[in-house]
Order: structure tokens, then C-alpha cells, then sequence
């Protein structure tokens, strides 16, 4: 294949990330010429991705959980040509977008590097005052974004279960907030909610089903909108989630769109792809085919 790089997050799945990558490295080696670029800290796989894309890479691999993943996509994004394919080898915590493509399993995530075919997958395009990023799996606000700085903070270690145990953490100061938006070119709007998640793939916090009808290669977003609820009627909704069937309860409205644009809102707390950002997100949209992916 060429070379390929491979960014290795030791601190992913409770610090037991560079362990659970080295039974399957010997079965690597024989995908090409290998570098191991093991993080230093956040942000470094960012850094890490865009070396090795100018240094003329075949591919890079993301060795680690969601956040890995999301440093490394804004590293390959936006491209320069036709840039490394992604590869990915879930050893992480919540390992969601893994997923929607069938390489929850590392076994099987190294054989398709090894193999070497490739299928293009969207990503979601961020824009706020000062920045724009990338996202492969989800941008949220409200509710889900609480929860995930919570787990960030303090539950990382359990590993999915501590997504479970921050929703129910989270509860205690459950409030809605108003969000003023516009799905493509439809009339611009004003939403009370407890959470809005816009999703380029199905899963989040591992097995959560937050947009049961998304895919990551058919150019749209999949919008899940949960209108102001109680304690009592979320908790109760909460389990519908890793079914799917949340999406059937009147509280929660689905929406499809390409580009959603935000009425001014300060800076907020976003999770975007397992990492919780501080925004003033202005604009959201599809990036049809942006990454070619080893699977």
C-alpha cells in the first residue's frame, strides 16, 4: 500500500489504548511501511495527521476511541488534493461511528487496512466566528453535550457504561433552551429543546442509536430534535435510545437537511464527535464523499 501512518492515543479506553493495539500490529506490518506516531496530548493527532499527509502518506490510521477520530479527520480536512485514505482501529471508549461501517471489532479493522479497499464516507463541516472544523459522526447541543463533558471529566474510565451514568447524573439540572435555526432553504425557525443532535451517522456513547436512519455515504444529515421534557419523562424515554425507537415518541421530531444555519447564540458547549468544544457555531453542512475510508 505504501506507507502508513499510525496515530496511536495511549490514554484512549481508560489509558489501555497503545495495549489493546499491540496484539494486531505484526498483522499491520504486512498492510505496508509502518510509523507509529503515538499523542502527546489534545490536539496532537491533529498535528500528527496533517504531517504525515504532507509527507505524502498512503494512509493514516486512527488508533484510539471517537476523540482520536475527530482529531485526526480535522487533520486530513479539508484536503489538498487527493490526501491519505482514513483508517481506523477502534480502542477507545465509545468507538461510535466504527459502527455504521463494521470495523467496531480492531480484528476486524486491520484487515481492511491490509486489504487496502476503500469507499468514500461524508463529514459535517463546522463553522464559528473564529474557526472552522470537521466532524464524522455527530454535533450536538443541550442535554448530549452536558453529558459528554461530564463523562470527559470524570467517567471516561468506565467506558460506555459511564455514558448511562452521565445521562442520569445530568438529570438533576435537566433544562431546555431556545435555538433559532434554518434547515436548507426552509423558513427559519425558533425550537425549545432539551437536546438537538445533527447526525452524519447512526450511533453515539458507543451504542447509543441517537439517528437510526442515518448514513455516512448518502449526503444528508439526519436532524433529532427532543422538545422540553421532564426528569421523569426523559428518564423514562431513556432506554428507547439504544433501540432506535426513541425517534417514534411525540417529544422527538426528525428532520433531514445539508446546510443549517444558526441564528447568533453566544458561545456554547458543543459535542462534536465525543469531544466537547466551545462554539459560537454558526453553520453546519454535509461534505459529500470528504474522506476515503479502509473498510
Amino acid at each position: 500500500m505504501g506507507k502508513i501512518t499510525v496515530i496511536v492515543n495511549g490514554a484512549a479506553g481508560g489509558g489501555r489504548g497503545s495495549a489493546r493495539l499491540a496484539p494486531h500490529l505484526d498483522r499491520l506490518r504486512d498492510a505496508g511501511d509502518l510509523e507509529i506516531r503515538p499523542t502527546t496530548g489534545p490536539g496532537h493527532a491533529t498535528a500528527l495527521a496533517r504531517e504525515a499527509a504532507a509527507a505524502g502518506s498512503t494512509a493514516v490510521v486512527a488508533a484510539g476511541g471517537d476523540g482520536t477520530l475527530f482529531e485526526v479527520v480535522n487533520g486530513l480536512l479539508p484536503k489538498n488534493g487527493a490526501g491519505p485514505a482514513l483508517g481506523i482501529v477502534p480502542v477507545g471508549t465509545g468507538n461510535s461511528f466504527v459502527r455504521d461501517v463494521g470495523l467496531a471489532d480492531p480484528a476486524v479493522a486491520i484487515e481492511a487496512i491490509v486489504r487496502g479497499g476503500t469507499r468514500l464516507v461524508d463529514a459535517m463541516l463546522l463553522e464559528d466566528d473564529d474557526r472552522v472544523l470537521h466532524a464524522i459522526n455527530l454535533v450536538s447541543l443541550g442535554f448530549s453535550a452536558t453529558v459528554g463533558s461530564l463523562v470527559n471529566r470524570r467517567l471516561k474510565p468506565l467506558g460506555v457504561p459511564g455514558y448511562a451514568l452521565a445521562v442520569f447524573a445530568t438529570l438533576a439540572s435537566l433544562r431546555s433552551f431556545r435555538l433559532g435555526f434554518m434547515l436548507d432553504d426552509q423558513p427559519a425557525e425558533q425550537r425549545d429543546v432539551t437536546l438537538i443532535a445533527f447526525c452524519n451517522s447512526r450511533y453515539t456513547g458507543g451504542n447509543m442509536m441517537m439517528a437510526p436512519a442515518a448514513d455516512p455515504t448518502d449526503t444528508w444529515l439526519d436532524v433529532v430534535t427532543i422538545a422540553p421534557v421532564s426528569r421523569v419523562r426523559l428518564l423514562r424515554a431513556f432506554p428507547h435510545i439504544f433501540r432506535g425507537t426513541h425517534v417514534q415518541l411525540p417529544e422527538v421530531t426528525t428532520d433531514r437537511a445539508r446546510r443549517v444555519s444558526f441564528a447568533p447564540m453566544g458561545m456554547v458547549d458543543v459535542i462534536a464527535d465525543g469531544e466537547v468544544l466551545g462554539l459560537e457555531l454558526r453553520s453546519l453542512e454535509v461534505v459529500p464523499g470528504a474522506l476515503e475510508l479502509l473498510a
